[in-house]
């Protein structure tokens, strides 16, 4: 494996670290994700309950102990209560719009890693068949054994930088569906909420 890396030349160090980048982005992701969701169908219940009995304070003093998205958006709900329903969604939208924002961070830079990798590898193809067609040019038609080593250059590097961008935009679009799921999980409690507060 070192010794294709080797082969690939100095464009291999540009897609290795492209690899690097979006695996480090992807646990990052899978973790702050895990931390989004964590214990907010539980205060949902326990806000909807104390919601229900009119507990408007101690729903919130929940809430400011929880720190989570879903408890920022549930503070917002319940400091306006007994607003018009529509005067709530509105509140509960901007907050949530505001609190799903961080979960889509580095996704940008993800996607970006998906499209660069495989321009590498095809950068890297250029030269190694610059350096095949120098040979020619130096040498004649020359042998297979001369115009294997950029030929060889051209192959390992497109196959290193395909490598990195399929398994990369694949975790992309995991990622991607996973912030849609939970900001419409956020968007089903919040709206829960809305109908026991709002007039």
């Amino acid at each position: 494996m070192l010794e294709l890396f080797q082969k690939g030349g100095p464009l291999m160090y540009p897609i290795l670290l492209c690899s690097v980048m979006a695996l480090a982005i992807f646990l990052e992701r899978i973790w702050t994700f895990r931390q989004a969701r964590r214990g907010i169908e539980q205060l949902s219940r326990e806000i909807e309950s104390l919601a229900h009995r009119g507990h408007i304070d101690e729903a919130l003093v929940v809430c400011q102990r929880h720190d989570s998205s879903l408890a920022r958006i549930f503070i917002a709900a319940l400091r306006a209560a007994g607003r018009t329903r529509d005067h709530l969604k509105t509140v509960v939208e901007e907050v949530g719009s505001r609190e799903t924002a961080p979960l889509e961070k580095y996704l940008g830079l993800m996607g970006t890693i998906a499209t660069i990798a495989p321009l590498l590898g095809l950068l890297g193809t250029v030269f190694g068949m610059i350096e095949a067609f120098t040979v020619i040019s130096v040498q004649g038609a020359g042998t297979p054994a001369t115009l294997g080593g950029g030929i060889s250059e051209a192959l390992i590097t497109t196959a290193a930088g395909l490598s990195v961008a399929i398994p990369t935009i694949l975790l992309h679009k995991y990622l991607t569906s996973r912030v849609e799921r939970i900001a419409l999980e956020l968007e089903e409690y919040s709206l829960r909420l809305v109908d026991l507060l709002g007039n």
